[in-house]
């Protein structure tokens, strides 16, 4: 089977956006609202645990705020989550979030080789474009033939459901593709849909549990900034380019 298109997640994934981006929005939101709130570093990386932000926001109430008074924590949840976004997006289009090593290299590289390029995420439409936007341009977001963001499925990662949605709308078999992740949630959400996966692991996730994944890499690497070869088969790439693609999709198609 021919490798056609690669699907990519987006936060931590293409960028350090929870670190940078979105952990920072939520405190943000969390001033704004008068709430006496702060997540530390620590307590993000738990709470990452828990895919959505609407459902972060609940599980932390639910979890670790057992007296606080709310007549309706849904719409609560909605409220405080819009208004984060509205930070997230501001926090991104300042300029100050950068792509991850390899990925605008890969993209244009996958693009000049033929090959088809998707999203597949939790997050919203709005982030996306964002990130998008401010990174590569606007223009940018045409590269993708799918932006799968945000409710357009009824359930989130770790639930396969993006990537179904991805592949359906793609007209194309799981084993025409190749995912790329960076989290447990993620990998679960890839191998439900049958997808073969890359990981590059970021600070929040390079403990995760990766059982399934194709290999594991510190990222995507540049020229003069090889990938660290985590788990996986030994191989003279040092980046991940298309070749390295072609090779790992033939050794697990």
């Amino acid at each position: 089977m021919t490798l056609e298109a690669l699907i990519f997640d987006v936060d931590g994934t293409l960028a350090n956006t929870e670190r940078d981006g979105h952990l920072v929005a939520f405190n943000l939101a969390f001033k704004e609202l008068g709430l006496d709130w702060t997540w530390s570093n620590e307590l993000y990386h738990e709470l990452l645990n828990v895919t959505g932000g609407q459902l972060r926001i609940k599980h932390y109430v639910n979890k670790y705020l057992p007296n606080f008074e709310i007549e309706d924590l849904n719409a609560f949840a909605l409220k405080l989550h819009q208004l984060k976004t509205k930070k997230y997006v501001n926090i991104v289009e300042q300029g100050d979030m950068p792509l991850r090593p390899g990925v605008e290299r890969l993209f244009n590289e996958a693009r000049a080789a033929g090959l088809r390029l998707a999203i597949a995420t939790t997050t919203t439409p709005a982030n996306v474009d964002a990130l998008i936007t401010s990174t590569l341009g606007k223009e940018a977001l045409n590269w993708f033939e799918v932006i799968g963001a945000g409710d357009v499925v009824p359930n989130l990662k770790p639930a396969g459901d993006i990537y179904h949605y991805v592949l359906e709308q793609m007209n194309l078999d799981a084993s025409q593709c190749l995912a790329f992740e960076d989290s447990h949630n993620g990998i679960v959400s890839t191998t439900d849909a049958h997808l073969k996966t890359i990981i590059t692991v970021n600070d929040y996730t390079d403990t995760h549990d990766f059982t399934g994944a194709a290999v594991i890499l510190s990222n995507l690497g540049e020229p003069d900034q090889p990938f660290n070869l985590i788990q996986g088969n030994q191989t003279q790439a040092r980046i991940v380019d298309v070749a390295y693609l072609q090779e790992l999709h033939a050794q697990h198609c």
